[in-house]
């Protein structure tokens, strides 16, 4: 990730959670705080309901490459946190893709609206 670091501390997701905005649609559940970082930090959470350590690994890394390659059109100095839910078992890339950017559109987030 170029302008975006990753949320690791568990304060940090518990802050997000708790002091942020979400919205969710079929596929995901997505949290939006502002920081005073000047950049974005993302962070992704896969439960064990959507699948066996394969299963989750393979979100996470669906939802990491579509944040990434579309990272430029996001804001910047978000705290951003994507949960998967249980309905993400076995769909594709686009479906996250354009779940995503959904989540994205509803938080008003991106740079441009393109829907």
């Amino acid at each position: 990730m170029n302008f975006s670091e990753s949320l690791k501390k568990n304060s940090d997701f518990k802050n997000v959670y708790t002091h942020g905005k979400s919205y969710a649609n079929k596929y995901l559940v997505m949290y939006v705080l502002e920081n005073d970082l000047g950049k974005n930090r993302l962070g992704i959470s896969v439960s064990k309901k959507v699948g066996n350590s394969v299963v989750r690994h393979r979100v996470t890394r669906l939802i990491r490459e579509s944040y990434r390659l579309h990272e430029n059109i996001f804001n910047s100095s978000l705290d951003i946190v994507v949960v998967a839910r249980k309905s993400t078992l076995g769909v594709g890339y686009s479906e996250i893709e354009s779940a995503l950017l959904h989540l994205g559109k509803l938080h008003q987030i991106l740079k441009i609206f393109f829907f």
